[in-house]
């Protein structure tokens, strides 16, 4: 499993996620909570190069407030 980083803000329905180096995932990866849980898949990659962010659309019944903080994992 590889880290994705952590919740920033949510926009328009996506949770932003700032990745912790240059790394991320390639979109259409499942992103997981702590406890392995599925939150959603990665649909965008941008921002800068050394550290992207990642936007996250999120599984039904997930509700975006309460991801904002949490660190995220690509399964």
């Amino acid at each position: 499993m590889q880290r994705l980083g952590e919740v920033v803000r949510t926009a328009q329905g996506l949770a932003i996620v700032r990745c912790p180096g240059e790394d991320h995932p390639d979109i259409g990866t499942e992103a997981v909570d702590e406890q392995l849980t599925s939150v959603g898949r990665v649909v965008d990659v941008f921002g800068p190069v050394a550290r992207p962010y990642v936007a996250v659309s999120p599984d039904a019944g997930v509700a975006l407030p309460t991801l904002l903080g949490e660190k995220l994992y690509a399964r």
